[in-house]
């Protein structure tokens, strides 16, 4: 039987660790799939992922730069997917394309799985209002958090994330703000940075003032573009952690869009920290 073929598509996307983190859910679920890279032109996305969808193609996954022209692509499209704007997961359906965005649901199962933080009735602080914040914001919020603010650079970005999900937030009873980074708040339980901060290299977005004693810290990022905020948080008494748990839990999720079936995820969780850790030693 010809397995099964999805890629993950972005620009760039050779440092993707998504083909390794597939390829253990297919062998561990005995799924007859191949799952790779693809490399798209920066103004040829649509026309790349509609060549392979031609081919054969049965999905893909979208990074950077490219999730909000996945969301146009989509016919139908999950409610999380409809809040953020964004798409990360595209499945390609003879009926029309669904669309869904699981970033958020992965960092909140990483938050309460991995690192064993319930989020209910917990502060959480989001640093950044851009795709990565979007996708995130929904799932915070339907997780019970007692108030999640978004802080931003500019305002009026994190106040057009916040009002798009205010009512979101008012059937859940979440208090929600928008903040500035230079008045983020303070003593938050879960500081989530959602910011490229980190893979540019610059200075921590927020002041140490957002971390109550033993908070979480979580960067979305991973190996080395993580570890300055990581660095920062431990020296300030938090608990730190990288973006890695999120990864796998939103590709499970993914994995389950287009399978059907949902992997587990803590071996290959140990898995990827290890060949992450190697890779940068």
């Amino acid at each position: 039987m010809t397995p099964d073929r999805y890629v993950v598509a972005g620009h760039p996307v050779e440092h993707s660790q998504s083909p390794f983190i597939h390829a253990a859910f297919a062998r561990a679920t005995g799924q007859a799939m191949v799952y790779e890279t693809m490399l798209c032109p920066l103004d040829g996305f649509a026309a790349t992922v509609r060549r392979f969808a031609g081919e054969g193609g049965r999905g893909c996954n979208v990074t950077v730069p490219f999730k909000h022209e996945a969301f146009e692509l989509a016919a139908r499209r999950s409610p999380r997917a409809a809040l953020a704007l964004a798409v990360n997961t595209l499945r390609f359906d003879p009926d029309g394309w669904f669309g869904d965005n699981t970033d958020g649901a992965g960092l909140v199962r990483d938050i309460e799985t991995h690192a064993g933080r319930p989020l209910r009735g917990r502060r959480v602080l989001l640093v950044g209002a851009g795709g990565a914040a979007a996708g995130a914001l929904g799932p915070l919020i339907e997780a019970g958090a007692s108030e999640v603010a978004v802080a931003n650079r500019t305002r009026e970005k994190a106040d057009e994330l916040v009002e798009r999900h205010r009512a979101l937030a008012a059937r859940h009873g979440v208090a929600l703000a928008a903040r500035t980074l230079a008045d983020a708040g303070t003593a938050y339980d879960i500081v989530v940075n959602a910011t490229a901060s980190s893979l540019q290299g610059d200075a921590i977005p927020v002041d140490a003032r957002v971390l109550r004693p033993g908070a979480l810290a979580l960067d979305m990022m991973y190996g080395p573009a993580a570890r300055g905020f990581m660095a920062w948080a431990q020296a300030h008494g938090a608990v730190a952690r990288d973006g890695l748990g999120m990864l796998v839990e939103q590709a499970a999720e993914a994995f389950e869009a287009f399978r059907g079936v949902r992997p587990a995820t803590a071996e290959v969780l140990d898995a990827l920290q290890r060949r992450v850790r190697e890779a940068h030693q």
